[in-house]
């Protein structure tokens, strides 16, 4: 198969030159890592929306038709995965907690939204929430660890809708409208790859909002007991907004989106934070409308983006972008450990990004 190569900065630090340019002479080309993408055969046809990577080898996605995936080789071959009566459901989301434990989220009004879990590594699934209010779509969710997670629903009459789980997804709780901050009019969250809601450690979260008159950025630090919210510069309307966020630490994190009606723009579609999410700041040089992004691993200060038009890389927290040569994807996710990240996209399509 034919592997896309990319060279690009992420050990060395970047320095920028008068006006807030990159200074060519910082790159040392000996020392760029090279990124590569290697498309991979999925066997379906469906269009993929969600991708959770455990290590080298193991690695999960999800999509239309009901499609659920799973590879213990590297993706070098993909098991379709049946999860019963699910045929009809898209699944825009799946969180793998292990190589064995996974949760997918379907989206859609109504009963459409539902999550499943799954512990013997998709052989059976468990049907652990339905939505039962016919104005609730469910479009993301996250987990902290296998008992504790959440996931966020577009809002209704003015009201965030996100429910937690704390016992594995045996019970799902809606938080309290008192614990969250107004929605505005028709707020959401794009079910567009499952990472508009970032976890850390310590019961941090926050989740990127779009669809209104702002996009702007929930967030939790006592995991999810209280929220607060704050404005992005992430261009919003009925078609735009953030679609994903990520964040390497408690204080530096990415979100990124755009309009999904226009793949090739890049305005006003990246923001960039160095104390929590409490503010953000715009920053330029995407190739396009992106999905998803994601920190690369053991290297600060650097990070993947990827939208159905291209890739990006940043060394430079998200100020500077370089693009990666290959196909687009909706979704993208970094092994936990190891040197290695999957993409997933339309018509089935699979990659795997190496460096």
């Amino acid at each position: 198969m034919k592997t896309f190569t990319a060279a690009v900065a992420v050990a060395a630090a970047l320095t920028l030159a008068p006006g807030g340019g990159r200074d060519a002479s910082a790159f040392d080309q000996a020392a760029m890592p090279r990124f590569a993408w290697r498309p991979q055969a999925s066997g379906v046809t469906a269009r993929l929306r969600g991708v959770s990577a455990i290590s080298e080898q193991v690695a999960w996605a999800s999509g239309a038709q009901g499609t659920v995936l799973r590879t213990a080789d590297g993706g070098a071959t993909w098991q379709k995965l049946t999860i019963p009566d699910a045929a009809k459901l898209d699944f825009r989301d799946i969180d793998a907690i292990s190589d064995k434990t996974a949760y997918a989220l379907s989206i859609g009004n109504g009963a459409a939204s539902r999550i499943y879990k799954t512990t013997d590594a998709g052989a059976h699934w468990r049907l652990q929430f339905t939505n039962g209010d016919d104005k609730a779509f469910y479009d993301a969710m996250a987990f902290w660890d296998e008992a504790h997670g959440l996931a966020i629903s577009d809002s209704i009459e003015g009201a965030f809708i996100v429910l937690m789980t704390r016992d594995g997804g045996s019970t799902w709780t809606r938080v309290p409208a008192g614990a969250l901050p107004p929605a505005l009019p028709n707020e959401g969250a794009f079910a567009g790859s499952g990472t508009n809601i970032a976890v850390l450690e310590g019961g941090r979260a926050w989740i990127g909002t779009g669809a209104s008159t702002r996009s702007r950025m929930l967030r939790t630090v006592d995991g999810g007991a209280s929220w607060t919210i704050a404005e992005t510069p992430i261009a919003s309307s009925a078609s735009s907004g953030i679609f994903s966020v990520a964040f390497r630490d408690p204080r530096h994190g990415i979100t990124v989106g755009g309009d999904y009606r226009k793949e090739s723009e890049a305005v006003d579609n990246a923001a960039v934070t160095s104390d929590g999410g409490v503010t953000w700041t715009a920053v330029k040089g995407l190739g396009g409308f992106r999905s998803a992004v994601a920190a690369v691993p053991r290297a600060p200060r650097s990070w993947i983006a990827v939208g159905p038009s291209g890739t990006d890389v940043s060394a430079d927290d998200g100020h500077g972008w370089t693009p990666i040569a290959g196909d687009g994807y909706h979704a993208f996710a970094f092994a936990r450990h190891g040197r290695a990240g999957w993409g997933v996209g339309e018509s089935g399509r699979v990659g795997r990004l190496s460096w």
